[in-house]
């Protein structure tokens, strides 16, 4: 299957979801996210690595999944994980397995999360689960932001 690119030929770009909780913003690479972008629960089917991360970084994001890229040597493919996570970011990532790298849509339509940082965990995120109902789940819920993974707790399990 091939690459999926809007009608002008440009890179995947688009908001899939919005509730209480905020919304979600599918990105083919996270160098596509901009200032506007601000709060979004972004979906970048890029790399979890550390220039991913810094891009990451520049905007003030609720929380950010990449793909894990098979992990990779040192765990390169999951570095932006900690360095996240050093900002109280809830960030994560998705199997190599489950998603094509560099299509968010088949992340957010296959992708099933393979590694999470504390603050993703401290929200419900956790390996396992499919990416699309967990950040549905975190959408439909009160707002959401970093100052929260602090103090959330960890949601009893289903019964």
């Amino acid at each position: 299957m091939g690459r999926r690119f809007d009608k002008d030929g440009i890179m995947l770009k688009k908001e899939v979801a919005r509730g209480p909780g905020g919304s979600v913003l599918l990105v083919d690479t996270i160098t596509k996210i901009a200032p506007a972008d601000a709060g979004a629960i972004v979906v970048s089917a890029s790399h979890g690595g550390v220039s991913s991360a810094q891009f990451a970084l520049e905007v003030p994001l609720k929380a950010a999944f990449f793909n894990d890229a098979g992990v990779g040597k040192d765990g390169a493919g999951i570095a932006a994980l900690a360095l996240l996570q050093a900002k109280n970011v809830a960030a994560g990532t998705v199997a190599h397995t489950s998603a094509r790298i560099g299509d968010a849509q088949d992340m957010w339509d296959c992708g099933v999360i393979s590694h999470v940082n504390e603050a993703a965990l401290l929200l419900g995120l956790a390996p396992g689960q499919l990416l699309r109902a967990a950040v549905e789940r975190l959408v439909a819920r009160n707002p959401i932001g970093p100052a929260d993974a602090e103090s959330a707790t960890r949601p009893a399990p289903p019964d």
